[in-house]
């Protein structure tokens, strides 16, 4: 019991840390620009070494994008909890909705964060790679939710990917709007045109 609590204690020791490290340098970025700093300018920033900032993080892309990692398995959770007589296509819309929570806690953080993304190549090519990481949690979900066997159907992965660029096109509507539109709307509004009618 005691080792338990000590690995829980370290645990939330080191996330407050990684949480410390990466607002750190979104603010870095977002003063200076991401590829005008570096990784030792965020460790100097932040009061660490250099190889203390790498522990925590890779590269100066996972310091703004590792949030992300989690979300795939997140949404394939929030999808294998719908109602099992819902379709796919509405319960994977209705899964989205664990991230757009994020959106609306935090609109004004999670804007700014969108913004550098779409203005710096490196993330933008990162986001789309972790997100592509997405696609086999939700599609798996989907063949569990209709209890199909391996190898995995093309058509789960279909309506994955189809859910996620959705989801991506959402958000850029959203965030050329400033945040003024409602990200929600704006994703049903991306599920409907593709929903056989």
């Amino acid at each position: 019991m005691k080792g338990m609590a000590h690995g829980s204690t370290r645990d939330i020791a080191r996330a407050a840390v990684k949480a410390e490290l990466a607002q750190v340098a979104f603010d870095l970025f977002r003063r200076r620009g991401f590829d005008q700093v570096t990784v030792n300018d965020v460790a100097a920033a932040a009061g660490v070494s250099r190889s203390t900032f790498l522990r925590y993080f890779g590269s100066k892309e996972e310091a703004v994008l590792s949030a992300l990692d989690a979300h795939g398995r997140q949404l394939a959770a929030a999808l294998r909890a719908r109602p099992a007589g819902e379709d796919d296509w509405t319960a994977l819309r209705r899964a989205l909705d664990v991230l757009i929570e994020d959106y609306r806690e935090n609109p004004s953080g999670t804007l700014a964060m969108t913004r550098l993304v779409q203005q710096t190549p490196a993330l933008q090519a990162r986001r789309r790679e972790k997100q592509s990481g997405w696609r086999p949690h939700l599609a798996q979900a989907l063949a569990d939710r209709a209890g199909l066997s391996q190898p995995l159907p093309l058509a789960p992965l279909v309506r994955a990917a189809a859910a996620l660029d959705c989801l991506s096109l959402a958000i850029d509507r959203w965030t050329s709007s400033d945040g003024a539109l409602d990200l929600a709307a704006l994703l049903d509004e991306a599920f409907a045109a593709l929903t056989p009618r």
